[in-house]
């Protein structure tokens, strides 16, 4: 499977590309989903499990904007979001969420963000641009379409909440292929 596959199964899933057009009405600068939302999609697919939506409790848009880092109206956007298509919304401002990672500086953009999220096949998120869908990976895919579980470089430096967090999501017993590596 490459990046085009991954292309092709979001372009003839009708629910991702409604989730996306709606993220794209909001007109917010450098934006993109990634977690569960594409991640979920792909070991569905390798797993040969069939869901009309993805397996995935809420829709993580990400978007950067240096100019307006006011987290309460990114928690109001989220709330007035919910209820979507179905699903819960979780949109944050990338600029400010340095902060939350303990980072000196801030991030330059919503990729640098994103290739910091736990796991590198996490770190894999969707856009669109020209209204087709484009893949964001700041660590390739190469671990996402191997099944891979792999700590993220900035989230080697603390092994147990890697462990906890892909047993606490219980994905080894939804895709039972999984591999974890932790090298």
């Amino acid at each position: 499977m490459n990046e085009q596959d991954i292309l092709n199964l979001v372009k003839r899933d009708g629910w991702m590309m409604s989730v996306l057009q709606e993220a794209e009405k909001l007109h917010l600068p450098d934006w993109m989903i990634g977690a569960g939302f594409l991640r979920n999609k792909v070991w569905d697919y390798l797993h040969g499990i069939k869901r009309g939506i993805s397996d995935t409790r809420d829709i993580d848009l990400i978007y950067f904007d240096a100019k307006n880092q006011n987290e309460k109206a990114d928690q109001e956007l989220s709330r007035q979001m919910k209820g979507k298509l179905g699903l819960e919304w979780e949109i944050v401002n990338q600029a400010y969420t340095y902060k939350w990672h303990k980072k000196k500086t801030p991030y330059k953009d919503s990729t640098e963000a994103l290739s910091k999220w736990p796991e590198t096949s996490t770190c894999v998120a969707v856009t669109l641009k020209n209204s087709e869908p484009k893949i964001i990976a700041p660590h390739g895919i190469a671990d996402l379409v191997n099944l891979i579980i792999r700590p993220s470089p900035s989230a080697k430096t603390n092994p147990d909440a890697f462990n906890k967090r892909y047993r606490s999501k219980m994905w080894l017993e939804k895709w039972p292929k999984l591999k974890i590596v932790t090298e």
